[in-house]
């Protein structure tokens, strides 16, 4: 499960390839709010290209137009003609778990088999979000949208619910759970809130719209060596009390405990495996213009 998503709108093919060289997880392409509509068929162009240049389209994300819109099916044409798959799609405006599966059957028609996530934004979305975890492979959280609807401003409170919804159901069915993008770039202890507030609920992963964000990200999100040591010793010791309550470095730890280390330790192995070990670069500053 990606511990960092970086958007960059599809309007300047530099600024979309440029992305590439940034340390996230994976890189989305946005065809969808950051384009004007005047833009949408230049964009369309860009993200192809774009894809041809990746040098991993396997971690390339594109985020398409609304499924009942035209130019969503522009999107998926391109897509489906593309010579370089991406993938992974990520879909908004979602209401229904149905246009999940509409979605991955339009590509595989195609011979496109993407990882498909779902931007939570709709009122529907979040009442309806169990059965649309189950059809997708993530969630990612869409708090602009979302809070516009309501009528709220994008606190921590206003979005809290919608949180819970999508960790609860995410926890259910397995899947990716990708917390939203922090607007406030200019307050770095948010993103730093937002993350840890985040993580306590179960969140595996969260957005960014620019690239200074992603070592606060990749730090706080990524497999720890230390916690991975640490699980590791604590189902070493639940196995050594044949499966009861053990002690460790003063602790009680039981099979729950257990449980919950053996998960760490097959997440963070998964994630190394799909990602590769984590890489510690200088961090990018908030003047760096956005890729």
């Amino acid at each position: 499960m990606p511990r960092s998503v970086l958007y960059t709108p599809a309007l300047a093919l530099d600024r979309v390839v440029k992305a590439w060289s940034y340390d996230a997880d994976v890189h989305l392409v946005d065809l969808e709010d950051a384009v004007p509509a005047a833009g949408k068929e230049s964009a369309r162009e860009i993200c192809r290209a774009a894809l041809e240049r990746s040098p991993n389209p396997g971690r390339v994300a594109v985020r398409v137009n609304p499924l009942g819109t035209v130019d969503a099916v522009r999107d998926l044409l391109m897509l489906a003609r593309s010579p370089v798959a991406p993938g992974y799609v990520v879909m908004t405006m979602v209401t229904s778990a149905v246009e999940v599966a509409l979605l991955r059957a339009i590509l595989a028609s195609a011979d496109r088999r993407p990882e498909v996530y779902v931007t939570v934004e709709t009122v529907e979305a979040v009442t309806g979000v169990d059965a649309i975890a189950a059809e997708a492979d993530g969630l990612v959280l869409g708090s602009a949208d979302l809070a516009a609807t309501l009528g709220v401003e994008i606190t921590w409170a206003g979005m809290l619910a919608a949180r819970q919804a999508m960790a609860m159901a995410c926890a259910r069915h397995g899947t990716a759970c990708v917390d939203t993008a922090n607007f406030r770039l200019s307050e770095p202890a948010v993103l730093t809130e937002e993350i840890t507030r985040a993580r306590e609920l179960g969140f595996h992963g969260k957005a960014t719209v620019h690239p200074s964000e992603l070592a606060t990200i990749n730090t706080a999100l990524r497999p720890n060596p230390e916690r991975l040591h640490h699980a590791r010793r604590v189902t070493d010791a639940v196995h050594a009390a044949n499966g009861g309550v053990a002690v460790l470095d003063g602790a009680m730890v039981g099979p729950p405990f257990a449980r919950l280390a053996r998960a760490t330790v097959a997440d963070g192995d998964a994630w190394t495996a799909k990602f590769g070990p984590p890489r510690t670069e200088p961090a990018h500053t908030a003047e760096e213009a956005t890729p």
